[in-house]
């Protein structure tokens, strides 16, 4: 799905607590290595506490997939990987969060089971389960109320079937 080594790799937007009055900070960039570099700092300051990435995905044959499967190295704090269904910029959200060991690369795996359906950051119940085949958009947030700066390094995201 996503490969930060390709040339052509897809535009990332970064939307921040900053939409609610918050002050913290995020970006994804390309390093020199090939791999995507999720960073920036989170403030709790001004109802602060999140800062999130996302992209708009190609057409990427999710309907017979099990889930992502992400290789990333990580700071030790957790992160949320995001999907929505539709392109728009707001609405529900379907997401699971995914724990990391600092300094050491794991690769993720994150059933499209466990997405639970949430709008600003709040579940939905009644909402139905994610289909794979409509996903659109995908994100990658962190959201521990914990204030400071952040790292995340994403060599690849792929769907695994």
């Amino acid at each position: 799905m996503i490969d930060f080594a390709a040339p052509s790799s897809p535009a990332w937007l970064p939307v921040n607590d900053g939409v609610m009055g918050g002050l913290s900070t995020s970006s994804l960039t390309v390093t020199d290595e090939g791999t995507g570099l999720f960073s920036g700092e989170v403030s709790l300051a001004n109802n602060g506490g999140f800062a999130s990435v996302r992209t708009v995905l190609g057409d990427h044959a999710l309907g017979a997939a099990r889930g992502i499967v992400l290789r990333v190295r990580g700071d030790g704090r957790p992160y949320r990987l995001r999907l929505r269904t539709d392109r728009g910029f707001d609405g529900v959200a379907y997401q699971a969060e995914f724990p990391t060991v600092a300094g050491q690369w794991q690769e993720v795996f994150c059933p499209f089971g466990d997405f639970v359906p949430v709008f600003r950051g709040r579940p939905v119940p009644g909402t139905p389960p994610l289909d794979p085949a409509a996903v659109r958009q995908l994100g990658l947030m962190i959201a521990d109320q914990r204030a400071g700066p952040f790292a995340l390094e994403i060599a690849w995201i792929r769907a695994r079937t």
